[in-house]
């Protein structure tokens, strides 16, 4: 078995198996749909709260609403590797290894994710996977893995993109389809090399559960709020690089994770019109009425998940002061979300013959007038208010939204 493995390593490593150097095509064809564990449980992770969190899958509809990777982050391993060089599953944490647990997610018709970093070691000290990356492509295949994150702590000086290759190239040669899912930071523009590279690559630094302000931990890690990864990049560059395959990656989501439920709606809707995976980082065994039907809420999934695969922008809004947000969709239609970033409530109006978007990267434009009507659905509400041929008010509390689907006058 030991020569083998050997045999198959070397072959692999010279390229020989499964042809030119490449990333697996037709994955993530449209922004990647799941849950990852970092943001709830950090490294307090086990097969137990994994088989439980792909039963909730299932049992709560998220899997029939779209979510579909189950993803391990930091803290499944070992802090060494085994004598023969392998990646060793935590012996207390997964008693019976990643095989059988990719086993039971696959049984429940899911997907399973895993971690690791192109560094010694992890962010959180566990075996990396520097100078071991088709090993561990070839491990990964062997236990069924479908996705892997990975991450950019201890790399000392290796070369950003010719790591994120070499990982790329492995698991290629592994023979086994998997995201790649590239987790930079967003440190070297990834938007610019990644599609190649990867199926998704972060933007910003790591999320926290936090809409707008807060209070700073000196001398200490801090994540990044919900409008400061909204705000990080111009989204006009960022959004020229996403499509089928290749999207950027906004940060799991904190949606259920202790902001208000306004703020929730908001942060899931934008995540939705920008065409961010929607990866949930809650614990969803746990979570309340509201936060389920908000993240099962397929008429916003379909947003995100629309077959033109054009992600959102920001749009100026005469009407009424709001941060707007505008999306071209299959058919004609048109997605709108509009939120106040303000501390205060404020009354608004929708008067639309003063409104006009053109997509600049797209040449598609949104423009009304009594010869072009549009029906307003309300996407929170589930149900049609009315048609671009009247004014729409709205009152909106301190970070509320309204997220809209525009469809031309006359369609079903």
């Amino acid at each position: 078995m030991k020569k083998n493995f050997v045999l198959s390593l070397i072959l692999v490593s010279c390229g020989i198996n499964n042809g030119s150097s490449q990333k697996f095509e037709n994955l993530a064809l449209t922004p990647p749909m799941g849950w990852n564990s970092n943001n709830t449980f950090d490294q307090n992770i086990n097969e137990q709260l994994i088989k439980e969190t792909a039963d909730a899958f299932v049992a709560l509809g998220l899997k029939d609403a779209g979510y579909e990777y189950v993803c391990i982050d930091d803290g499944w391993s070992t802090r060494d590797r085994d004598k023969q060089g392998n990646l060793v599953a935590d012996p207390v944490k997964f008693p019976h290894g990643m095989k059988a647990l990719a086993d039971y997610v696959h049984s429940k018709g899911l997907k399973l994710g895993i971690y690791n970093c192109g560094g010694t070691h992890t962010c959180a000290g566990y075996a990396g996977s520097r100078g071991h990356e088709y090993q561990d492509a070839l491990k990964y295949a062997e236990w069924g893995i479908d996705y892997l994150k990975y991450d950019w702590c201890n790399t000392d000086n290796l070369n950003v993109t010719e790591a994120y290759i070499t990982m790329r190239d492995a698991l290629y040669a592994s023979g086994r389809p998997m995201i790649f899912s590239i987790c930079e930071w967003g440190k070297t523009q990834p938007w610019k090399w990644g599609a190649a590279v990867g199926h998704l690559w972060r933007t910003t630094g790591d999320i926290g559960p936090h809409f707008d302000d807060f209070e700073r931990r000196p001398n200490k890690w801090n994540p990044m709020s919900v409008l400061e990864i909204l705000d990080k990049h111009s989204q006009d560059e960022l959004r020229r690089a996403a499509g089928p395959g290749h999207w950027n990656d906004m940060d799991m989501m904190e949606v259920g994770n202790g902001m208000s439920f306004y703020e929730d709606q908001t942060h899931f809707a934008l995540w939705a019109i920008l065409c961010s995976p929607l990866i949930l980082g809650n614990d969803i065994r746990k979570m309340d009425k509201q936060t389920l039907e908000l993240i099962t809420n397929k008429e916003l999934i379909a947003i995100n998940q629309d077959a033109l695969s054009i992600q959102g922008f920001k749009v100026p809004w005469r009407s009424c002061p709001v941060d707007a947000w505008a999306k071209p969709l299959k058919n004609g239609d048109w997605a709108l979300v509009m939120f106040n970033r303000t501390k205060e409530a404020v009354d608004c109006t929708m008067n639309w013959e003063r409104e006009l978007i053109h997509d600049k990267f797209t040449n598609k434009e949104l423009w009304f007038s009594k010869d072009k009507v549009y029906k307003i659905k309300d996407l929170y509400l589930h149900k049609e208010v009315g048609t671009t041929a009247k004014a729409f008010s709205v009152k909106l509390e301190k970070h509320q939204s309204i997220a809209l689907r525009l469809s031309p006058s006359g369609k079903k």
